[in-house]
């Protein structure tokens, strides 16, 4: 359950990480203060006041000449922070003490009610700042205005202040120096994207603390690893390719010589399956090298795919929705359509080819009505020199490369290839790449 609430990236928990500790410290100091200190504070200030009104009343009744009486108000008003005012012939409205609108008030009201031992009345005046003390006095009423901050502990302000503002000041330093932390991880994660993705990375330098560093270091070892591997592939390959080569032209050449014998015609075509069986195993593994990415109208770069299908008698239909602007590889895309149209062409009668834009992602759709292919084998087809017996024709086939190229060289781009049933009831093949 708590996991549905946290943040999702690093950055996010590292702050709750910081922060909570620093909350919890804050509001433990400030239960401690309030409990031990504040509390004891404000019943001492109420306490003064109750003292100071009761020894006010003292003085008035030991004092029965109204010129004493009006020494001891003045006097009292002058030294003891408080307003009084006495109020002969008025009679105090006694009752139940009003409701407390937080504890310190509380804590007034109990703490003048214990100590004074006159009937007294009080009300709360926010707008004046003060409290409104009635206390009945001989034939009358002495009328007490406490101010505030009288009564009040002006240090909780101050602690209130001095928690909000270090714990904001805490909360920036932590963000800024997580903020530095968190970005060498994720340029680590955009570089060993776009390498995933075929792109160079040549520009990224390890940074950060020592962990991160060397997980840096760690992929540019791999980063290494991988392009001496498909360099020194391709260097095989290219030996190979040129071995092979050159037995296979003067096998042909001495075909042509031959006169019409009998096994002529076999041994041609097994000349031409070699030839394009080393042509297509070439292709698949040259298919992480070359071409780089670049910023590409996908409709049009489909378009001249439509066509050149159609030239070479394939019925296709195209429809293109929208803007479709991406970093593509035009050329190795190309290369990986025709495959598929051709595919579609080769089994099924009729095809058609369709793009579509969702958020960040292209969607290239090739639907035909041929006879698809089983659910069950969905997933082996992608497998090189892999052939299906039952739903494609042998002898019309190729070597079981084509969709392994095509995989291949769409995975290179940072995409994803997918197979489904089309709607006419044949195969479709779902290309989805990053714009």
């Amino acid at each position: 359950m708590l996991k549905r609430f946290l943040p999702k990236n690093l950055f996010g928990r590292a702050i709750i990480i910081v922060v909570t500790p620093v909350v919890v410290v804050q509001l433990v100091a400030a239960a401690v203060f309030y409990d031990r200190h504040l509390d004891s504070v404000t019943r001492r200030l109420a306490r003064s006041v109750a003292g100071d009104i009761g020894f006010v009343a003292a003085a008035l009744t030991r004092n029965n000449d109204d010129l004493a009486r009006l020494h001891v108000l003045q006097s009292a008003n002058q030294r003891l922070n408080l307003s009084f005012t006495l109020i002969p012939g008025q009679s105090l409205k006694t009752g139940l003490l009003p409701r407390p609108s937080s504890p310190l008030e509380a804590l007034l009201f109990r703490t003048i009610d214990d100590r004074l031992e006159l009937a007294f009345s009080i009300v709360n005046q926010p707008a004046q700042k003060h409290y409104l003390i009635e206390v009945a006095f001989e034939r009358g009423v002495l009328r007490v205005l406490v101010p505030h901050n009288r009564i009040s502990y002006a240090g909780l302000v101050n602690l209130i202040i001095w928690i909000i503002g270090s714990s904001l000041l805490l909360l920036t330093i932590a963000i800024a120096f997580l903020r530095n932390q968190v970005r060498p991880i994720l340029r680590l994660a955009d570089a060993a994207d776009r390498f995933g993705q075929g792109q160079s990375v040549e520009d990224f330098r390890p940074a950060g603390a020592v962990e991160v560093r060397r997980a840096g270091d760690a992929f540019i070892l791999m980063r290494d690893r991988i392009g001496r591997h498909i360099r020194q592939r391709t260097e095989i390959l290219a030996g190979v390719s040129h071995d092979l080569r050159t037995p296979l032209t003067r096998l042909k050449l001495e075909l042509a010589m031959l006169c019409d014998a009998p096994a002529k015609t076999e041994m041609k075509a097994d000349v031409d399956e070699m030839e394009r069986m080393i042509e297509g195993y070439l292709a698949f593994a040259r298919g992480a090298v070359g071409e780089g990415a670049v910023e590409t109208d996908v409709n049009a770069l489909l378009d001249e795919v439509v066509g050149d299908a159609r030239r070479h008698g394939g019925v296709v239909a195209f429809a293109g929705n929208g803007d479709l602007i991406g970093r593509v590889r035009p050329l190795r895309l190309k290369r990986c359509l025709a495959n598929l149209l051709g595919n579609a062409q080769r089994y099924a009668e009729h095809c058609s080819l369709s793009a579509r834009r969702e958020g960040d992602i292209i969607e290239i759709i090739v639907d035909d009505d041929g006879p698809g292919i089983p659910e069950a084998e969905r997933e082996a087809v992608f497998r090189p020199f892999y052939r299906l017996e039952n739903s494609r024709n042998q002898g019309t086939g190729g070597v079981g490369l084509g969709l392994a190229i095509t995989l291949d060289t769409v995975r290179n781009q940072g995409g994803e290839m997918l197979l489904d049933t089309a709607p006419q009831g044949g195969l479709r093949a779902i290309i989805r790449l990053p714009a």
